[in-house]
């Protein structure tokens, strides 16, 4: 039985990750918990699996969940509970889905302790691919992606050999406005952009993908774990989203991951790695399958694409400010402060005022990311006082 903590538990890849537990019984036992604040799935969570920590960011509601639990679980709030926990020389594999920045802290810890990390999460890569990946391979710890697309690519890279590699095929399902105009997209509703056809995600990853920022932050995520130039990924539109990543090889040969669309079969696949053990979910039937169709995507219709393209190529802290001015854009977005057309706008005004460092480390990814919020706020300000 492997010990396993999940951070992240009350999301929607936690959720599910709980749902794999649950189906291979007797492989896991889950030692730690956490959320942001979300107490309520988290004392059901706790009554489930019985874990020995519970960690909530919210201090307000860790106490509250600690006045609530009456066994063995240690309900945890400190920014240092959280590092113990993970490095807890009992746990094996830390499954990593906290969104956004939040998780890069967890991140650095997990990898100091050379945990084994299921890693749903692509802001902290994107934030500091460079400085993460060389301590993964200083500590010796294991990084294996969890998203569906890199999972895809991960698997079709096993056991081949890197200077193989002649190009990486990201595909996107397109979002919930692939169909929609220009003219459109300018009057659409937040409940239309969270509307999204084949993945049932959190609120900030569907904004991502209506804006297709979230396969411009995937692009970036495949340059670093997978060590190529921006040169060599190219995104295809994939409305199906069955094929959920493609490589191809220098002898013109292209190997593919196909599956349906449930975020359980690669969480399963990052947890039990390298075993493959029976799955009890929906399987792929290729006789139902009608059609599978590709295009490119339409950067002037969705720009972020272009800026995430365009922050790979800048590299330094170009792509932390990217990541934060978007985190920015799309709390605002969200909270009904900005409207949806004038997320891009703001992104490149950022870029295009911040301070390029080439080789930063992390106090100077830390600031930079400060920095970007505090300046795409600003511009929205200006905005609004118009």
């Amino acid at each position: 039985m492997s010990n396993i903590v999940i951070l992240g538990s009350t999301g929607s890849i936690g959720r599910s990750a709980l749902e794999v537990v649950e189906s291979l019984k007797g492989e896991f036992r889950v030692l730690g918990l956490s959320t942001n604040s979300d107490i309520r799935t988290l004392y059901t969570q706790i009554l489930r699996f019985n874990p020995e920590f519970a960690w909530v960011r919210d201090k307000k509601a860790a106490a509250l969940l600690k006045s609530r639990v009456k066994g063995a679980t240690l309900v945890l709030s400190e920014e240092e509970a959280l590092d113990r926990m993970v490095r807890d020389p009992r746990v094996e594999r830390v499954l990593l889905a906290i969104s956004g920045s939040a998780a890069l802290r967890p991140l650095l810890s997990s990898i100091e302790a050379g945990k084994t990390i299921a890693l749903a999460n692509k802001e902290a890569l994107v934030m500091a691919g460079p400085l993460i990946m060389r301590r993964a391979r200083l500590k010796k710890a294991g990084i294996i992606p969890v998203d569906s697309e890199q999972s895809a690519i991960w698997q079709c890279l096993r056991s081949q050999e890197p200077a193989s590699l002649e190009r990486i095929y990201l595909t996107a399902s397109g979002g919930p406005l692939r169909e929609m105009s220009g003219a459109q997209i300018k009057k659409v509703t937040l409940k239309r952009v969270l509307d999204h056809p084949r993945w049932k995600m959190g609120k900030k990853i569907t904004v991502d993908s209506a804006t297709l920022m979230n396969k411009g932050l995937e692009m970036l995520e495949a340059m670093y774990l997978f060590g190529v130039g921006p040169e060599k990924i190219t995104v295809v539109i994939h409305p199906e989203a069955i094929i959920h990543s493609m490589v191809e090889f220098r002898d013109a040969v292209v190997m593919a991951q196909l599956s349906v669309t449930d975020m359980r079969i690669p969480i399963q696949y990052a947890l039990t790695y390298p075993k493959r053990l029976n799955c009890a979910f929906q399987r792929l039937d290729f006789l139902k399958l009608k059609s599978l169709n590709f295009a490119r995507p339409d950067f002037a219709r969705f720009p972020c694409l272009g800026l995430a393209y365009r922050a790979a190529k800048e590299g330094g802290v170009s792509p932390c400010v990217l990541n934060a001015a978007n985190e920015v854009c799309v709390e605002e977005f969200l909270s009904g402060g900005l409207d949806f057309v004038s997320i891009p706008g703001i992104i490149r005004g950022v870029l295009d005022r911040h301070k390029r460092i080439v080789s930063p480390g992390l106090s100077e990814i830390l600031q930079a990311d400060a920095w970007a919020r505090g300046c795409a706020r600003q511009i929205i300000e200006r905005r609004t006082q118009r």
